[in-house]
């Protein structure tokens, strides 16, 4: 929960400055000068790719969240079976050890986002960031029946 608050609260703040940036832009554009309109296209344009990606992050969280909620229902969310240190950090060889456990399974059924699900976690306990995300994605595309590319 702690996250979500989190994630929101950045997101708010982030779309004030995406509203600050292109207000910014548009004083630049009616200033009238070819400098001044280049730089306020240019200063208009950062706060569209923002909110592109936050769309499109905030799409993706809600997906992978609502794919966690449906294998929980299921009884399907791996169980936490690292070893931690005494800090909290998850084990190095203990996150190896599951992530080789998932990765055979998702090759083994291909096809089953279940599988993909439980593989991205295992890349994100293994701190492998973009392949966590790459699984995720190829678990909500498995899982809408889009055509997966491998």
């Amino acid at each position: 929960m702690r996250a979500k608050i989190t994630y929101f609260v950045l997101a708010a703040v982030l779309v004030v400055y995406f509203v600050l940036a292109g207000d910014r832009g548009v004083l630049l554009i009616e200033q009238g000068t070819p400098v001044t309109v280049v730089f306020g296209v240019a200063v208009l344009i950062i706060p569209l790719i923002g909110a592109w990606f936050l769309w499109h992050t905030t799409r993706f969280a809600h997906r992978a969240d609502q794919l966690a909620k449906e294998l929980d229902a299921e009884g399907g969310l791996p169980v936490d079976e690292l070893v931690r240190t005494p800090g909290g950090r998850i084990d190095r060889a203990s996150a190896d050890a599951v992530f080789t456990r998932r990765k055979a399974e998702a090759e083994a059924s291909p096809d089953d986002w279940r599988c993909w699900f439980r593989l991205a976690i295992a890349y994100h306990d293994a701190r492998d960031t973009p392949r966590a995300r790459k699984a995720m994605q190829r678990a909500i595309s498995l899982h809408d029946g889009k055509a997966v590319r491998a």
